[in-house]
Parts: structure tokens; sequence; C-alpha cells
């Protein structure tokens, strides 16, 4: 007759071969699953970037991407070349939008390491526009965002996202109303790269002034707000040496 101890310990033997179980079917499950999150992370950077100049399905108010199911072929229509800088160097590359920029930032800690730039030049409505990327912090984690500009380096227009602002606030970065105060702004004060900032107080709501580098703050999210600016003078200033020869 089998004793107390006998039961439990099959009992713990039963329960750790489950858990060995459960954790070979989770990692099978994931890794079967990694080239479909990779492809769905691809189509996500292809429609950010054509959403920030201006290819997108936007009809009303709320933000629209180009389908998944057709995503690819529209980068390949209005996505003319893909650049990656190098310090002075700057080389073609199709896969420069798949360059992680947090990887980048990591390495580029190494003085000795040469940081990758990727950029993307589009065509819309006979208009060439210089889509850039960039990556920030906000109040609790990353956010980023793409900024397209023309050859006079006007803002056509941007998309930003986020890891984990807060809801209804810094969250709002992803918004209308927000983004869309961006176009027509410029990000240079005569030959001097100044960004635009994000800021409380400039007495222009309805951002009718285009020349002032500026668009409204988010009601009650001044720290992510902050990091937008912050985001598009250090994301977008290590682009303007290649910018500036636009105007050339």
């Amino acid at each position: 007759m089998e004793n107390r101890t006998d039961k439990n310990s099959y009992t713990i033997l039963f329960a750790i071969g489950m858990v060995l179980v459960v954790g070979a079917l989770l990692a099978y499950a994931s890794e079967a699953l990694k080239p479909k999150i990779t492809e769905n992370k691809r189509l996500e950077i292809q429609q950010n970037i054509l959403y920030a100049m201006g290819v997108n399905d936007n009809e009303d108010g709320s933000v629209n991407f180009i389908p998944t199911n057709e995503v690819a072929s529209v980068f390949s229509k209005y996505i003319k070349k893909q650049l990656v800088i190098e310090g002075d160097k700057v080389i073609e590359d199709n896969n420069a939008y798949l360059i992680d920029l947090k990887k980048e930032e990591a390495k580029a800690a190494d003085p000795n390491y040469t940081r990758r730039l990727p950029l993307f030049i589009g065509e819309k409505d006979g208009q060439t526009f210089y889509i850039i990327p960039m990556r920030g912090k906000g109040l609790w984690d990353a956010i980023w965002g793409y900024m397209a500009v023309d050859k006079n380096l006007i803002v056509d227009g941007v998309y930003f996202d986020h890891k984990g602002e807060t809801p209804g606030l810094g969250a709002n970065i992803n918004q209308r109303f927000f983004m869309d105060d961006f176009k027509g702004e410029e990000i240079m004060n005569g030959n001097s790269f100044v960004g635009i900032d994000v800021t409380k107080g400039n007495n222009d709501p309805k951002n009718e002034d285009k020349d002032d580098h500026e668009i409204d703050a988010l009601a009650g999210a001044t720290i992510t707000s902050n990091g937008v600016t912050a985001m598009i003078k250090k994301g977008v200033g290590m682009y303007i040496p290649y910018l500036k020869t636009l105007k050339n």
C-alpha cells in the first residue's frame, strides 16, 4: 500500500512534468509565431512611413493606415529610394526600413562605431519627400515616430506612437488632432536647425502660425510633450547635414 509520502512524490513529479510539457509547447508556439510577428512588424513600419508622407486611408478624424494586404505594393509605389547614412557615406539599401534605431543608439555608445541612419525618399503628387525615423522617451516608456519634409524642410506630415503613455493624455500623440498640427511647420530658422517645440501657452491654439516652430502641447501631458520635442531635435537633428544639401 502506497504511503502518503509516495503519493506526494508522484504528485510533485506529475506537476513538474506538466510544467515542462507546457513550457515546451509555449516555446514551440513562440518559435512558430516568430515569422508572423516579424512580417506584421515589417508591414507596420511601412504603414507608418507611408502615413507620415500622407499616404493613408484617412477620411474622417481617425487614423487609418493603408491595409496590410496592400501596404507592400503601395510602399513600393511611393517609396522610390531607401538610404542609409553612415557618417559621410550615403548608400542605397532596400532594407533600410528594417534598421532598429534602438540597437543603433546602443551601438553608437562605442566611439569606434558609425551609426546607421535610415532615410526614405518618397514621391507623391509630383513632389519629393524625405521621411525621417526617430525614437525618444516619453513619461513611462519609449516613443517613436516618422517625419516627412519636402526639399525646403517644411513638414508634410508626421506619425507618432508610444509603448506605454497615459491613455487620454500622453497616449494622444498618435491621434489626428495632435499629429495634423505639424503639417506646414518649419524645422529650420534660416540656416539653423531649431526643430519644433511642443509647448504650452504658445497663443496659437489653432496652429495657424507656421513660422513659430511651435505647436500646442497635449493637455495634462507635459513630460510626453517634452519628450516629443526632444525626440525631434535629437532624431531629426542627426539628418540635418544631409538635408541641408537638398537646398543647395
